[in-house]
């Protein structure tokens, strides 16, 4: 499987990673009838790999050892800079180091020794300086390599190469979250991505003094972005509320759209109208949402509100927000509010607002999220008895709190929520994050179990009366499907009305079309019957409908009733 695709300087090669063969270890083993799974213990590293584009020649193997290569940055005098991992397991990025890689002499220089993770790298256009990403600062403008608690926006860092110097931070009081960097011509200059609130923006900072020039204005959401040095342009593919994507080129000062796959969107679909709105947490500190309007709506009436947190939770939602699983649109279609929440711990807030969960994950996230209920409901735009709650990873741990913290909801969907953060944390993929939040892990010397089990839904779930779907991904590794059996078993055991749908050979992202499908057929039915007190024919798939298109309409659709059982 080819990853990470860059672009040699020259336009005549590209480098991509990919992990090493396992053909013949599973040959040998199914020789012998060996079907064992080997937990976390049969590993395919991942190796750099460089290839000519017009097929004249088979692909070059450029590293190879016990380890993975999972950042590749070219330079253009040849060099490449990457970022080694001791093996591709996301509990094992902490680990990871940058190299630099000379291709024509195939020798290698490692360039830093620390406990954080390095993002986004890339060499200086003299190649005496590297520049990268980090989430790890500490009081006064430091780097801690510590506690390995890297929960922080992530900063611009530079590196001298020339001497042994530490790298030093450019950006310490910058309040976004960085999500990628590109060097200027003259190497004065870096350009950076930027999560800022509910948009992304490109800024410019200043290597020596460190001040940031803000470059694009508006309500979008810039991602895939490149950078052209010798003309000075920029790249992006470009989100707002009324077009998904398209790609945009901004030169100076000026963005343009240089496609229209999505301009004549509007013609086709009425476009909900999306505005964002603030509200102050218990503490005062503001909170901020994208609120989507329903379709037709008029003042003076109140509407059923679908609220929606994100996943993460060090993430955030941004305008541009076009998502197959939480389809806002499709819920303003059928007269509904969403209200999308950037609560405590989300990024591109400053420090203070992300590191709110270090300590204990629960301590205003959901108080934020109540609170823009609240607002919503004081202007008369919702009806306080028509309440639904959806999310998926974090935003299902944040559905599962909140159903066992008020009886507000009408209906909630919880997708591939942590019920126990205990069990939780010997299940997952990803274990370092969790023992921020709780100050250790459960196993060590005076663990702070706690801790864990304070912030746990499943403390408080003898008090949940809310109707709770519950859907995961049956091979998901960041949140396991014993998270949702827990949390189901509970919920069934004291009455509560549930049902928990696992998608056979999915991980923690839902990918197969039907699966999909069934997700949003699943929860707009599921909301229609408790929260509305309706029904809800499902959406077939487009093959499907095709054939039935002569047939009568029938209440009991194929789909809907040979997959669903309450």
């Amino acid at each position: 499987a080819i990853q990470d695709v860059v672009w040699a300087a020259n336009g005549q090669e590209l480098y991509f990673t990919a992990p090493d063969s396992r053909e013949t270890i599973t040959k040998q083993r199914k020789r012998v009838k060996d079907d064992l799974i080997r937990f976390e213990g049969d590993i395919a590293q991942e190796h750099l790999w460089r290839m000519p584009i017009d097929g004249s020649a088979d692909p070059v193997r450029l590293t190879s050892g016990d380890f993975s290569v999972q950042a590749v940055s070219v330079h253009p005098g040849g060099a490449i800079l990457t970022a080694r991992v001791p093996d591709p397991l996301l509990d094992n990025i902490p680990h990871s180091e940058l190299w630099l890689i000379n291709p024509e002499s195939g020798t290698e220089r490692r360039l830093t020794n620390n406990d954080y993770i390095e993002s986004t790298p890339k060499l200086s256009p003299n190649g005496q300086m590297v520049a990268y990403t980090a989430r790890v600062i500490k009081g006064g403008g430091g780097i801690d390599v510590a506690a390995g608690d890297w929960y922080y926006n992530a900063k611009l860092f530079v590196k001298d190469l020339s001497a042994d110097a530490s790298p030093r931070l450019i950006t310490p009081d910058f309040a976004g979250n960085i999500v990628d960097i590109h060097w200027s011509a003259d190497g004065q200059q870096i350009f950076v991505l930027a999560e800022i609130g509910l948009r992304v923006q490109l800024f410019s900072v200043d290597r020596s003094t460190g001040t940031v020039t803000q470059m694009t204005f508006g309500d979008h959401d810039l991602r895939d972005w490149a950078y052209a040095p010798e003309t000075g342009e920029h790249v992006f593919v470009r989100a707002t509320t009324d077009n998904p994507s398209e790609v945009a080129l901004l030169d100076g000062s000026d963005m343009r759209l240089m496609t229209d796959i999505h301009v004549d969107l509007a013609n086709d679909f009425i476009i909900p109208h999306v505005e964002d709105v603030r509200w102050t947490g218990r503490d005062g500190v503001d909170v901020e949402g994208l609120l989507t309007f329903p379709v037709n709506f008029r003042s003076g009436t109140a509407y059923p509100l679908v609220v929606q947190t994100h996943g993460g939770p060090a993430a955030a939602d941004h305008f541009g927000n076009w998502s197959w699983g939480r389809y806002s649109q499709v819920l303003a279609a059928k007269g509904y509010f969403v209200l999308q929440v950037n609560y405590r711990g989300s990024t591109g807030y400053g420090d203070a607002f992300l590191r709110d969960m270090v300590g204990g994950y629960f301590r205003e996230a959901h108080h934020d999220v109540l609170l823009g209920i609240d607002a919503l409901v004081g202007r008369g735009l919702v009806d306080p008895n028509r309440l639904i709650k959806m999310g998926w990873s974090a935003g299902g741990h944040m559905t599962n709190k909140l159903i066992t913290v008020t009886d507000r909801f009408a209906a909630a969907s919880s997708g591939a929520g942590a019920a126990n953060w205990i069990s939780m944390y010997g299940q997952t993929d990803i274990r370092f994050l969790r023992a921020t939040w709780f100050g250790g892990t459960p196993w060590q010397d005076n663990a702070p179990i706690n801790v864990f089990w304070e912030h746990s839904p499943l403390r408080e779930v003898h008090k949940a009366t809310t109707p709770t779907l519950l859907l995961v991904g049956a091979e998901d590794k960041r949140v396991p499907p014993p998270q949702s059996v827990e949390m189901f078993r509970a919920l069934k055991a004291n009455g509560v009305k549930t049902a928990l749908y696992m998608a056979p050979g999915e991980g923690h992202g839902w990918r197969k079309l039907s699966h999909r499908l069934f997700k949003a057929n699943v929860e707009l039915e599921w909301f229609a019957e408790h929260a509305l007190g309706t029904g809800y024919r499902w959406e077939q798939p487009p093959g499907l409908k095709k054939a039935n298109d002569d047939s009568p309409e029938s209440d009991d659709s194929p789909l809907e009733r040979s997959t669903v059982d309450h």
